[in-house]
């Protein structure tokens, strides 16, 4: 017998503070031993966050499995955080969040979208570059490289 899986999208609302806090540590943690400390989404203050910023949610059988984090500035959309549940990934929920936040600009008359990544975490550079981000600049911080990258949208 096989289980359905119900995938919806949701905005966050302050009660899923606690679930989206959870979600980035999982995703992240794969990331503490090749970068010798928790990555910054991990130590972030998300009860502050999700009444500052737009969350879009991935939910899956009533869990939060996947988030995206978005920023409105005057020219561009900030993708602050992308994370997916490691038992989710590979299945383009990160890519569903990515496009939700192409409708987002969009609907905002915004042409580009930008965000910023560690060179060490490589699939995640190499997902970007296939989904059409290019890179801007690259940057030391913290002992590694931050990577700014950016896609314009036609």
């Amino acid at each position: 017998m096989s289980v359905v899986s119900s995938l919806e999208f949701r905005p966050a609302e302050p009660a899923d503070a606690a679930a989206i806090k959870a979600v980035v540590r999982e995703a992240y943690a794969k990331w503490v031993p090749v970068i010798g400390r928790e990555p910054l989404p991990m130590r972030a203050d998300y009860d502050k966050a999700v009444r500052e910023h737009p969350f879009e949610l991935a939910i899956e059988n009533g869990r939060i499995i996947g988030l995206i984090e978005t920023i409105a500035r005057d020219d561009h959309i900030w993708i602050e955080n992308v994370a997916v549940a490691p038992e989710a990934q590979g299945r383009g929920i990160g890519r569903k969040l990515l496009d939700s936040a192409e409708r987002k600009a969009v609907e905002a008359g915004l042409r580009d979208l930008r965000l910023l990544t560690n060179s060490a975490f490589v699939t995640n550079v190499s997902l970007y570059k296939r989904l059409g981000y290019a890179i801007d600049r690259e940057e030391p911080f913290m002992n590694g490289t931050t990577v700014y990258m950016s896609k314009s949208l036609p």
